[in-house]
Formats: structure tokens, C-alpha cells, sequence
């Protein structure tokens, strides 16, 4: 029951990390700094939006590298997750807040290009923005909350990581194992 799936569980963790990480800082420090040195909302929009364009392809390998590495840990887990009492619960939950950070993600990005177009001062950008307007107001409004979203169910991410580092634990595993297997049994009676 000790494996060690080392690099798998390394990718996991550190792409978890840096996605964390990467967008606290971002809602935190980056936005607080282009609050603080932009002036102008315009202003404002070009520092953040040049701050986290800057991260975004950062950030898609930190995903990538977690998405891959809790597949590798799935695959190499799942008789825990068949067999030990409370692991497929805790699965489910970390792979619904996982699809749900994805998606906060992804909108925070749509928003955060849409934010970029309309304060961008290429002439080639303003066009573009001419024949796709939006409300620049409310886009900003929606982005700060899923720029917001994203650490906290990151966040999230790193205390069900936590759940499964304890519940890996062998003094965990044959108590669980056997409960599962009993309640197994009560369904068949």
C-alpha cells in the first residue's frame, strides 16, 4: 500500500499551487497595484490586463500539469476509491470544485480579454471593440468577482487535497476498507 507515485502527485500539487497562488496574487497584488498606479479606470484595465495576459499561458500549463497529475493519481488510486469508506465521496467533491474552478477560470479570462479590448489603444483593438461593444462597466464588476472565485475554490482544491493526504494514511485505509466492505454487505442481507 506505499507506492510512490512522486512525480504524478509532484505535477498535482504544484500546478495546484501556482493556479492558487497565481490568481490571490493576482486579485490581491496585481489589481490592488493597478488600483494604486493607474489614475484613469482606462488605465486601471491596460496594468491589470497586461499583468494577467502576462500569467495567463503560466497559469494554463500550472492547470495542465494539474489536471494531468490528478488523472495519474485517480488511475493509480482507484481501488481506494472503489473500496475504502469515504474516498469516492471526497473524489466527487474535489471533481465538481475542480470543473467549477475551471470554469471560473475560463469566464475570468473572457472577461478579462473583453476588459483588455476596451481599454486597449492599438486602433486595431479599438475597431474590433466598435463591432463587439460591451458594457465595460459590468464586465469589470463580473471579472473582479470570478477573478475572486478562482482562489477560493482553488482554495477549496487545497483542503480536499488534504482530506485524500489523510485519508491515504495506512491507519486510514484498512479501517475504511473494512467499513465499506460491511456497509457492502448490509445492502446484499
Amino acid at each position: 500500500m506505499s507506492e510512490r507515485n512522486t512525480f504524478i502527485r509532484s505535477l498535482h500539487d504544484v500546478g495546484l499551487a501556482a493556479w492558487f497562488g497565481g490568481s490571490l496574487m493576482g486579485a490581491v497584488g496585481l489589481n490592488g497595484a493597478a488600483r494604486d498606479e493607474g489614475g484613469t479606470e482606462t488605465a486601471r484595465d491596460r496594468i491589470s490586463s497586461s499583468g494577467w495576459a502576462k500569467w495567463t499561458p503560466v497559469n494554463a500549463a500550472a492547470i495542465g500539469a494539474h489536471l494531468f497529475g490528478g488523472g495519474g493519481l485517480l488511475a493509480v488510486n482507484a481501488h481506494r476509491v472503489a473500496a475504502q469508506e469515504g474516498v469516492a465521496a471526497s473524489t466527487v467533491a474535489k471533481t465538481a470544485v475542480t470543473a467549477a474552478a475551471l470554469a471560473a477560470t475560463a469566464y475570468a479570462r473572457v472577461l478579462g480579454k473583453k476588459v483588455e479590448l476596451a481599454s486597449s489603444t492599438d486602433p486595431g483593438d479599438a475597431e474590433k471593440a466598435q463591432k463587439h461593444p460591451i458594457d465595460v462597466h459590468k464586465a469589470r464588476r463580473q471579472l473582479a468577482y470570478a477573478q475572486w472565485a478562482v482562489p477560493a475554490l482553488t482554495g477549496c482544491l487545497v483542503v480536499l487535497n488534504a482530506l485524500h493526504g489523510e485519508q491515504q494514511r495506512p491507519d486510514e485505509q484498512l479501517p475504511g476498507m473494512w467499513q465499506r466492505a460491511r456497509s457492502a454487505t448490509h445492502f446484499v442481507s
